[in-house]
């Protein structure tokens, strides 16, 4: 009998084991295989992470499963041991705050970090050797709840091994306020890329500093500032600390600015003279900035920053008034405050904006930075085996063939040949799908022959998610022409105007005015995301323009087979042309009330005249779908993004 028992366990451990392999690399949330088979594991349910799963069941229902699931198991762990084991030391280092990789992930907030991880995904696709570095968030990102004032935030308590998190066994520590902080170096395992994450709620650190990594972009100055010193200094000294030597340092964004001090320290402590160093360190970096405003440049007061750069200053041999002006961008009525971006174009080799419109305004809105000149444009892309519907996915793998995900241009030549009603059956699982989450999270029956118009993003003021409203009698022509809107988003905790755009949105949605056509969905993330991408028909944007640095949704909505209906911003601006989508007008009226009332008309027009003309005419609507695949698939995906990166910026520093 004990004998039995032992064979029991040891064979179930073996299993556990396997599954956990699995489950623990990152592959399983774009990988529909694995994700389908993972779905089936015993009490698995939609948000909650595998590993979750596995370490909750039952031991005879983990038992059994595995020997119902042998072969599959062990085909997919297969590829996976054989994905991570062709990953080699990495050249790239890729540093961002916040990395969006999965729903059951709560490390992200939006836009940055899902691009942050889409590129991972990316990377890992090409056999690209590129390491991400990051913050590990106890509390992640808040859940949103949305009562009759408007949003309301609620954080959840993370277990790093819950998400699949591996504790490295490293500990580095960075001088803060006169402490040494102490963060522990955890890894994830994303496809054939790494992904290091910084946590210091650690024991051997203040109750205070504990929190440093606690929740993503809360806190005031103070904690934000000793964030993203924990990112750069302390990203930096955990690649040493693993033994690793890229030759590649890429800030998304200038959150992670202090690695180029650590770097330009590095160089003067093994010899360098400054002049040297600095020149090193040029050699070595790329900088992605992501903002086409002021507003949204990251700031220190003199006061607050002054103390926190002495370390470097000491190591570097220079005044901190030096580093001071390395970071100094004028900024009317508030000073010279020590500005991120500004030290990230001061010491980096490379810049580039995230779309072409947003590099131009890059140069203008950066121009008192002389090397700021210099900025060249990359337009985002998406992973789209990540946000393509799976049986879009399904379908585009068979009549297309797999290469599409990439952005082959030939693969999506084929688009033309797509049998038009077989692409709308398939279309047609994603609105159901969309449907049956807006009947069950809002308590509204979606018109089933209506056009489904998309608006999901950062509620931030620029981006106008009330545009539509303005206009009360052209938007009830779009309800009586057919149109149905979905809303869903966020603001940041700290913005109250975006909050009270939200709450007028959410208002708005169980009014009577509303009919039941205009929907908002509480707790946006990548999972109502997809859902919303997949059963679209038509993605809304309406920025003021030019204030959409690129904005990648309207590109997941795309590969989905939705039409675009965006002001002329960002990735639309680059790309768009006559018969792929709509432009929306914009106007040039300089008072801003003014001119968001001639823009919501302006867009209210659009719909009832164009948009769901087409839309209820089937034929004109094929026609624009397949223009928009056959010129925006090779433009759209990730993999064309980061080849793009890999070409220009990356193999050019690495072979230098």
């Amino acid at each position: 009998m004990c004998h039995v028992n032992s064979q029991f366990w040891t064979a179930l451990n073996k299993s556990i084991e396997t599954i956990s392999a699995v489950a623990s690399n990152l592959r399983w949330t774009w990988d529909q295989r694995t994700r389908a088979l993972l779905s089936t594991l015993p009490g698995a349910t939609a948000g909650r992470h595998p590993l979750q799963v596995i370490h909750a069941a039952p031991a005879k229902d983990m038992e059994q499963w595995a020997e119902n699931n042998a072969d599959e198991l062990q085909d997919v762990a297969g590829a996976v041991l054989e994905l991570e084991a062709s990953a080699g030391p990495p050249e790239i280092a890729y540093f961002s705050p916040e990395f969006g990789i999965a729903a059951e992930v709560p490390q992200y907030s939006g836009g940055l970090g899902i691009l942050a991880g889409d590129h991972l995904k990316a990377a890992s696709d090409v056999s690209l050797p590129l390491i991400g570095i990051g913050l590990l968030y106890r509390s992640g990102f808040f859940h949103q709840e949305i009562e009759t004032d408007g949003q309301h935030e609620r954080y959840e308590s993370i277990d790093p091994r819950e998400i699949g998190a591996i504790d490295t066994g490293h500990l580095v520590t960075v001088p803060i306020s006169g402490s040494e902080v102490v963060a522990r170096v955890w890894k994830q395992i994303v496809g054939a890329t790494t992904l290091i994450l910084l946590d210091t709620d650690h024991p051997h650190n203040s109750p205070i500093n504990r929190r440093i990594t606690d929740r993503l972009y809360s806190g005031d100055r103070t904690h934000r500032l000793h964030q993203e010193l924990i990112l750069g200094v302390g990203g930096v000294r955990a690649l040493r600390a693993l033994d690793l030597n890229p030759r590649v340092f890429h800030l998304n964004e200038g959150h992670a600015c202090f690695l180029l001090l650590e770097l330009l320290a590095e160089q003067i402590e093994s010899g360098s003279s400054l002049d040297d160093a600095i020149e090193w360190v040029r050699s070595a970096t790329l900088f992605t900035t992501h903002t086409p405003v002021p507003a949204g440049i990251d700031t220190f007061s003199r006061q607050l920053a002054m103390p926190a750069l002495k370390p470097w200053s000491k190591r570097i041999g220079v005044p901190v008034d030096t580093i001071m002006r390395w970071a100094e961008m004028p900024s009317p009525g508030r000073g010279r405050p020590f500005n991120t971006a500004a030290l990230a174009f001061e010491l980096c080799g490379r810049a580039n904006g995230v779309s072409q419109l947003h590099a131009s305004v890059s140069r203008e809105l950066f121009s008192s930075i002389p090397r700021a000149a210099a900025v060249e444009g990359i337009t985002n892309g998406v992973h789209a085996r990540t946000w393509v519907a799976p049986e879009m996915q399904d379908l585009y793998d068979r009549c297309l063939g797999e290469a599409w995900d990439n952005g082959s241009p030939e693969a999506w030549s084929r688009a033309s040949d797509l049998d038009a009603d077989e692409f709308r059956s398939t279309h047609d699982v994603g609105r159901r799908r969309l449907t049956e989450l807006v009947a069950r999270s809002a308590g509204v029956d979606l018109d089933p022959d209506g056009c489904i118009i998309g608006f999901a993003r950062r509620f931030a003021t620029y981006k106008r998610a009330t545009l539509l409203l303005r206009d009360e009698a052209g938007l009830q022509r779009a309800f009586d022409g057919g149109a149905q809107f979905v809303f869903a988003g966020k603001a940041h905790p700290a913005d109250n105007e975006g909050k009270a755009v939200l709450a007028e949105i959410a208002k708005f949605s169980k009014s009577r005015e509303a009919q039941g056509r205009f929907v908002f969905l509480a707790d946006y993330d990548i999972s109502v995301a997809g859902a919303m991408y997949g059963g679209c028909d038509v993605w809304l944007n309406n920025p003021i323009r030019p204030h959409e640095a690129c904005g990648t949704s309207g590109e997941k909505a795309a590969l989905n087979g939705a039409l675009n209906c965006s002001i002329l911003d960002g990735w639309w601006a680059d790309w768009y042309t006559d018969g792929i989508g709509w432009a929306i007008p914009t106007s040039d009226i300089e008072d801003q009330e003014r001119r968001d009332d001639a823009e919501s008309i302006s867009l209210n027009q659009l719909l009832a005249r164009e948009v769901l003309p087409s839309f209820r005419d089937g034929d004109p609507w094929w026609v624009r779908t397949v223009a928009m695949l056959n010129h925006l698939g090779p433009l759209v995906t990730a993999g064309r993004m980061v080849n793009e990166y890999d070409e220009r910026f990356y193999s050019p520093i690495r072979h230098r």
